[in-house]
């Protein structure tokens, strides 16, 4: 129960000291429950469920909540976009499934033709590990070379584009994080 109760309040975007207000209880006992080093009360575990918005009997269960974990394997992305022509990049989206997630992952397959794609920009911040092949990211100030094994964390605000720069499409893994002052409903666009 313990760690399933640091789960949900940090889910549910709260302090310990909110959540221990809201339940009536000290900060320091709730500590205590989130460590394991004090088991609560049923009324206690009560009114941690409603303050947290799910049935008390999720506070005991042993079971992995399986919105907490996605596993997506290789063959099991889901292709994102078009991507259907040689000078078009490819997107595969990964944990797509996966709701209420303040990040955004997904593998970019960036064309190898030399077309000049317009820059792309949007609110957040922006993560770029080439797994395959080589890349270039372009900003319109710097361009860096990308090879297997590299990466490059941006404020995605900066204008970027993105292209492969061997003989096959490059796999790079992309993950965007979308400021949180956004719309709740937003997602970030693709690069």
């Amino acid at each position: 129960m313990s760690s399933r109760v640091r789960v949900l309040r940090k889910q549910n975007r709260l302090s310990l000291e909110a959540l221990a207000e809201r339940v009536g209880v000290t900060k320091s006992y709730l500590s205590k429950v989130e460590r394991g080093l004090s088991d609560p009360s049923i009324s206690t575990a009560l009114k941690l469920a409603h303050a947290l918005n799910v049935d008390v009997g999720r506070l005991f269960s042993d079971e992995v909540e399986p919105e907490l974990i996605t596993v997506v394997r290789a063959d099991e992305r889901t292709p994102m976009g078009a991507g259907t022509g040689p000078g078009d990049t490819r997107y595969e989206g990964i944990a797509t499934g996966l709701t209420d997630k303040r990040m955004v992952p997904f593998m970019m397959h960036p064309p190898t033709e030399p077309a000049d794609p317009p820059f792309k920009s949007h609110a957040g911040e922006e993560y770029l590990f080439v797994h395959e092949g080589t890349a270039e990211l372009e900003f319109p100030e710097r361009t860096v070379a990308l090879g297997p094994g590299d990466s490059v964390y941006f404020n995605s605000a900066l204008p970027h584009r993105c292209r492969s720069t061997g003989a096959r499409p490059a796999a790079v893994l992309v993950v965007i994080h979308d400021e949180p002052s956004g719309p709740a409903d937003h997602v970030p666009t693709l690069p």
